[in-house]
């Protein structure tokens, strides 16, 4: 919005400049702000009434009446002044009402009504919305995903019969649930960031949800990765319909009155184009992205959890002690008391006294000095950290680099096949030829992703998968197709085989 718009070009809420809307929310960090907000949630009790604009003696009865409903309402006697200032910063408009004059005088004496301005009570539920605020917001929506799908195929046969009021409904609730769904991801991952940061304090609360929040994530990973290719193939057939003659119809439906027919077009193709990009854009979408987010923040819970079981079963965390350890350095007096505190809490300095039997001590006459003894044999684990070794412990690990780049090499090399089997596979397709070995293990890689993505309950949908930069589609077909492959021939009813490239 620019500051410095005139007012002359236009009404209502777009005669606000930036500074305007600014002023909006003073009301929140007045010294009354109590007083203010619940003025407002009078108007807007109002307002729900159908009684737009209000009296001084109206909002102060509407006022009593929240007072009864709600106890923690103040009790405010003169609200004249709490509407005057709510009027300069232009949440409420301010008029004059003629009616209530019964004489001369009184119209001079200026009775004012107020209502909400567009702006103010856009503001007020704004700040209502941070007051009633709660976890139950930050929740990822597993449920939407069958909706939408549905909505696609409605969205395509409302294009391809040209029904535009259809169109604009369902592009209109595509384009609100996906932002809904951004927004409820969104204060998800931020949960989880103040429920990391909450942890060193209340460890309690994180475990007594993390349960809740590993089954959520994991429910939402595995119904998006099984809807993904269904979505994506729904907005291509919506796209094959006409992308045009959509947006056409949708911007013809459209009912604002203060927008030109080229901004309304322009308006649903963004809409569109954002709806693409959830679904439609391979490994770039924004499905994609969530998914891997929320793959992300499993590993993060789970970090956390073994953090804080460690910290519990030790009865305090290391990060606890090494905090203490340095404030009582850092208290120190001089750096003599440094040293000596140094010295006591990790000895470096003091001899290491150890006792170590003979294997064999009847074998020792007792009256030997040990100057003329055997010499007993002690573990360096004794001695250098006074732990006796174990009986089975870990062996040492040898460390042989020239066989790790040799393995390396070979893993290259594989995955150098792969990618140039897949590549093949795309070029040449898989029927009407014998399939050498990196292209069989190329195609049944493909075919388990296609697999897994696939509507278990129904065999009339196609399933893709996709891997080293190709793509394998299963399309329904009538009959069955055969696969002919180094290892043998692999038959498959019903269906037939579509290799592409990404």
């Amino acid at each position: 919005m620019d500051e410095n718009t005139g007012q002359g070009a236009a009404f209502g809420i777009d005669a606000f400049t930036l500074d305007d809307r600014m002023r909006l929310f003073h009301f929140a960090a007045a010294e009354k702000r109590h007083e203010y907000l619940w003025v407002l949630r009078a108007f807007d009790r109002g307002r729900a009434n159908y009684q737009v604009l209000l009296h001084a003696s109206q909002a102060r009865e509407l006022l009593q009446a929240l007072r009864e409903e709600h106890p923690s309402c103040p009790a405010i006697e003169d609200v004249q002044p709490l509407l005057d200032s709510l009027a300069d910063w232009r949440l409420l408009d301010r008029s004059y009402d003629g009616t209530r004059a019964a004489n001369l005088a009184e119209y001079r004496n200026r009775h004012y009504v107020y209502q909400f301005t567009q702006a103010g009570y856009r503001a007020y539920h704004a700040v209502e919305d941070v007051l009633g605020a709660g976890l139950e917001d930050a929740q990822l929506s597993r449920l939407v995903f069958p909706d939408i799908l549905a909505d696609l195929k409605a969205l395509a046969e409302a294009n391809r019969t040209g029904d535009g009021d259809e169109i604009y409904r369902k592009l209109g609730r595509l384009d609100g649930v996906l932002s809904d769904m951004a927004m409820r991801a969104a204060r998800f991952y931020l949960m989880l960031g103040d429920l990391a940061r909450t942890n060193d304090t209340s460890p309690e609360v994180f475990l007594a949800h993390k349960d809740g929040l590993l089954t959520h994530m994991r429910e939402f990973t595995a119904e998006l990765a099984r809807y993904q290719p269904l979505l994506a193939a729904a907005v291509q057939k919506v796209a094959a319909t006409g992308v045009e003659r959509l947006i056409a119809l949708a911007a013809g439906a459209d009912e604002r009155l203060f927008r030109t027919p080229a901004e309304r077009e322009e308006d649903w193709r963004q809409r569109w184009s954002g709806l693409t990009h959830w679904f439609a854009d391979g490994t770039a979408s924004e499905a994609e992205r969530l998914q891997g987010a929320t793959i992300t923040a499993i590993a993060g819970v789970l970090a956390l959890l073994r953090r804080v079981t460690e910290a519990r079963r030790g009865g305090v965390s290391r990060e606890s002690q090494l905090r203490h350890l340095a404030q009582w350095f850092v208290s120190c007096p001089s750096d003599d008391d440094a040293h000596a505190l140094f010295q006591v809490t990790f000895d470096l300095g003091s001899p290491r006294h150890v006792a170590v039997p003979y294997d064999e001590p009847e074998l020792i006459p007792s009256r030997l000095s040990w100057w003329d003894a055997e010499p007993v044999r002690v573990a360096r684990t004794l001695v250098q950290s006074g732990r006796t070794p174990g009986l089975h412990g870990v062996g040492r690990i040898e460390r042989n680099h020239a066989q790790r780049q040799r393995l390396r090499a070979e893993q290259l090399k594989a995955q150098a096949q792969r990618r140039s089997a897949a590549g093949a596979l795309a070029g040449d397709g898989v029927y009407d030829r014998v399939l050498d070995e990196p292209e069989t293990q190329a195609l049944l890689g493909l075919l388990d992703l296609a697999l897994s993505a696939r509507v278990p309950a129904s065999r009339s949908v196609t399933a893709s998968g996709s891997a080293h930069g190709v793509r394998l589609t299963l399309r329904p077909c009538e009959g069955s197709t055969t696969v002919a492959t180094i290892r043998g021939r692999l038959h498959l009813d019903g269906l037939r085989l579509e290799v592409s490239s990404i």
